[in-house]
């Protein structure tokens, strides 16, 4: 029988179970006598606010719902309704693994357990999510972890000591959300859209959720190319990265004013890649995959399985580089391996487009196959057909957020850093 395991973000909970995969935003829709969630919710969000909660993950608890959204009568019934949707779309699992993010509170998290007294499967296993991410990850530097909620963002410190990894300081920083920082997005591209077209796509409910629907797409191909076009209701309008890199300054400095001056790591889930500025803003930022927490937790079951005792918040698991050899660590090691020139296997041509140029803002740079300057003593060159990286170990270099590893080919559309700082995307410019 295998063991589910689900990851309580309300921008996105996630509930693994053998193959299935389910993902759901904590978005709670009522319509035709029943509740939707996930993103048939979301995507009602603009056109039919009154019908759509967002915060019952946040506020759980057994307060009457204001302003009341069906027969529910508090956000503890939401969430109840939430749990059991997930449950029956993953296969419906008999035992669950929880991963829970620090802002739970010790009442909330015995609701939460009493809730799921009264669904049809057991909670096994209960860990800070944080704690569980930061598996494996690079010693030697202050560890920090970046988490969007709906209405907050979350960072946690967290501590090695007795060989444990766990759970320091939680410090929310309000105002940073991942719903406030679409709303300064949207002002900034609806602007665009008023400039460019004299159309404002905020007027009328329709056009508005296409632009929020739109959004994640075109934050993806600002991070790939630096620049979109983004259609809306028949207009389009160009967009700059740089031109959005504002809606990201509360944050960048929230963080900088908590972590300090000094040298971190910064863990932080995929959204944040999808930030514009994020990059270049946040010292020592680190993209997590987006299974990390499914190849990880599995490696503590030791440690957070109770199926005969209460169940207890784990807040500290045993340090270890090598828990789970299907997650590479989520940072350099402490003493990475020398990369050489050259990789100890003849690289294989890379399939489809050849990389030529490296786009930086709006200019692109020829690639040279000798070797093209990345920053900080790394340079992009070519060998046997394929373009790879190489520099020194003691400057960290990422590949879509994800740390360089010896003899990894680099392909069109993957987003170079160094240094925690943005070295380019790597296109193919045409004749």
């Amino acid at each position: 029988m295998a063991i589910a395991l689900l990851d309580i973000n309300d921008c996105n909970l996630q509930l693994w179970h053998g193959e299935h995969h389910v993902q759901s935003p904590g978005y709670a829709l009522w319509e035709d006598g029943e509740y939707r969630f996930g993103t048939a919710a979301r995507a009602a969000a603009r056109l039919r606010p009154r019908d759509v909660a967002t915060r019952y993950w946040a506020q759980l608890g057994t307060r009457p719902l204001q302003p009341a959204l069906g027969p529910a009568r508090h956000s503890a019934d939401l969430v109840h309704a939430h749990l059991l949707a997930l449950h029956r779309e993953a296969g419906e699992p008999e035992e669950v693994v929880l991963a829970v993010p620090g802002s739970m509170e010790r009442e909330q998290l015995a609701l939460l357990l009493g809730i799921i007294e009264q669904c049809p499967f057991r909670a096994v296993g209960l860990a800070n999510r944080s704690v569980a991410l930061a598996q494996p990850a690079a010693r030697g530097r202050p560890l920090y972890h970046l988490e969007f909620q709906l209405h907050q963002a979350l960072l946690t410190r967290l501590e090695d000591t007795a060989g444990e990894r766990r759970l320091g300081r939680v410090q929310p920083l309000a105002g940073c959300g991942l719903l406030q920082l679409q709303e300064r997005l949207v002002e900034i591209i609806a602007a665009a859209f008023i400039r460019q077209t004299r159309f404002d796509p905020r007027r009328q409910a329709a056009s508005e959720q296409s632009l929020y629907d739109a959004l994640p797409a075109a934050l993806a191909e600002l991070r790939r190319e630096g620049e979109a076009r983004l259609e809306v209701a028949g207009y389009s309008a160009r967009l700059a990265a740089a031109a959005l890199a504002e809606a990201g300054e509360r944050l960048f400095k929230s963080v900088a004013d908590a972590v300090g001056h000094e040298p971190v790591h910064l863990l932080a889930d995929p959204l944040t890649a999808l930030l514009p500025g994020a990059e270049t803003s946040l010292s020592g930022l680190h993209i997590l995959e987006g299974e990390h927490l499914r190849h990880t937790l599995p490696a503590f079951e030791a440690q957070v399985i109770r199926r005969d005792a209460p169940l207890v918040l784990v807040n500290a698991l045993p340090l270890s580089g090598d828990h789970s050899e299907a997650a590479p660590p989520a940072v350099e090691p402490e003493k990475p391996p020398a990369r050489s020139a050259v990789s100890t296997e003849p690289p294989v041509a890379p399939a489809g487009p050849v990389p030529t140029h490296l786009l930086q803002g709006f200019r692109a740079r020829t690639l040279r196959a000798t070797g093209t300057d990345l920053g900080a003593g790394w340079e992009l060159y070519r060998a046997d057909g394929a373009w790879l990286l190489r520099g020194p170990d003691s400057q960290p270099a990422t590949v879509n957020g994800q740390p360089y590893t010896e003899g990894r080919h680099i392909h069109c559309g993957d987003t170079l850093a160094v240094a925690g700082a943005l070295a380019g995307v790597v296109i193919e410019v045409g004749d």
